[in-house]
C-alpha cells in the first residue's frame, strides 16, 4: 500500500473508532449519546432495537433514536397497540419531527387468502382497510402493509394473479382518499417463506400496473430482494414509481448493513440522488449482543450513510 494511501485509511479508521468509543463511553457512564448529525436518508430504526441502551418504553425509544440522528422510526406492531399508546407515539414523532414506517396491516403467512376469489377473504380484507384507516387517523402513518399470503397450488397461476389484482383493488376503494395508502410486500421463499405468491419486484410491479390505483405502491425490501433476484438497483429503478417505502437488512443473516454482502453505501447514494424523502425501515437484527452491539449498529448506518452527494 502507498504511504498516503495508508496514513488516509488510518486516519478514517482513526475517526470512526473515535466517534464509537464516545459513544460507548457515554453509554457506560449511564448519560444519553447525544449526535447532532442527522442522517442523509430517513433509515427507521424499529422500536426495541435499543432496548439495552434505551429501555423498553416506546417514548424513551424515540428519543434516544432522535438523539442519533435517524430522522424516521418503523413499528410491525403499531396496530396491536391500544389507541393511547399509539397517539403518544405519534406525538412524540411529531415534537422530534419525525417519520413513521409502514406497520403491518394484514400478513398472513399460513392462509390462502387474496389468491382466492372468495367473498369470506374481501369481508375479512374490507375489515382490515378500515382498522388500518383508524390507526392512520391516530398517527398520520403514510404507508400499511400487506401481504398476499400463499399461493394455492390447485389454482392457475394466472388466476391467482387475477384475483389478487381484484382484491386489492377492493382494498384501494375502501380505502379511498382517507390519506393512508398500502404497500404490497414481496418476500423471499428460498431461506424465510416457502409458498408465498408474492415473492418478487417484477411481480409486485405488475400487480402495481394492473391495480391501476394511486393508494396502491411497493415496499422494496432490499434483504429478500438480494436472496429473489439481485439486480437490487436496476430494479429499484424499473419499480421506481410504485415503490412507496424500502425495507433494509443485509444477506446473509439479515443484520445491520456492511455484515453481508449487499453493497449498501452505492445502494443509498442511488436513492439518495433520485430525489426519495420516504421512510427506510430498519427491519433486521444485530450481529452483536449488548449496549455496545447497539452502537456498533449505529455507527454501520453512519458507514453506509457517508456516500458523496
Amino acid at each position: 500500500m502507498e504511504r498516503r494511501n495508508f496514513l488516509k485509511n488510518a486516519a478514517i479508521s482513526g475517526i470512526a473508532l473515535t466517534g464509537i468509543t464516545g459513544a460507548m463511553n457515554a453509554s457506560a457512564s449511564g448519560t444519553a449519546t447525544s449526535n447532532a448529525a442527522k442522517f442523509k436518508l430517513k433509515y427507521a430504526p424499529g422500536l426495541g432495537t435499543f432496548k439495552e441502551n434505551a429501555g423498553s418504553d416506546p417514548i424513551d425509544n424515540i428519543k434516544f433514536i432522535a438523539d442519533q440522528g435517524f430522522r424516521a422510526i418503523f413499528d410491525n406492531g403499531l396496530m396491536g397497540k391500544s389507541p393511547e399508546q399509539q397517539e403518544k407515539i405519534a406525538a412524540e414523532l411529531a415534537r422530534q419531527g419525525m417519520d413513521l414506517g409502514p406497520f403491518v396491516l394484514y400478513a398472513d403467512f399460513s392462509v390462502r387468502s387474496m389468491v382466492l376469489n372468495s367473498e369470506e377473504v374481501r369481508d375479512m380484507l374490507r375489515k382490515k382497510m378500515q382498522d388500518g384507516i383508524e390507526v392512520h387517523k391516530r398517527t398520520g402513518v403514510k404507508y400499511a402493509l400487506v401481504v398476499p399470503g400463499r399461493f394455492d397450488e390447485k389454482l392457475h397461476w394466472d388466476y391467482q394473479t387475477a384475483n389478487v389484482i381484484q382484491n386489492l383493488r377492493m382494498c384501494c376503494d375502501v380505502i379511498g382518499d382517507s390519506g393512508m395508502k398500502i404497500v404490497i410486500e414481496p418476500l423471499n421463499a428460498h431461506t424465510d417463506h416457502p409458498g408465498l405468491f408474492l415473492t418478487g419486484m417484477p411481480q409486485a410491479n405488475l400487480l402495481c400496473v394492473a391495480v391501476n390505483h394511486p393508494v396502491c405502491k411497493i415496499v422494496n425490501d432490499i434483504y429478500h430482494q438480494q436472496i429473489t433476484e439481485g439486480n437490487i438497483i436496476p430494479n429499484i429503478d424499473m419499480c421506481w414509481d410504485n415503490i412507496g417505502a424500502f425495507h433494509i437488512g443485509d444477506n446473509p443473516g439479515r443484520k445491520e448493513p456492511t455484515t453481508g454482502e449487499i453493497n449498501y453505501k452505492n445502494i443509498f447514494r442511488h436513492i439518495y440522488r433520485k430525489g426519495y424523502d420516504g421512510v427506510l425501515c430498519c427491519e433486521h437484527g444485530n450481529s452483536k449482543p449488548g449496549k455496545e452491539g447497539e452502537l456498533s449498529w449505529i455507527q454501520a448506518y453512519r458507514e453506509v450513510d457517508s456516500f458523496e452527494v
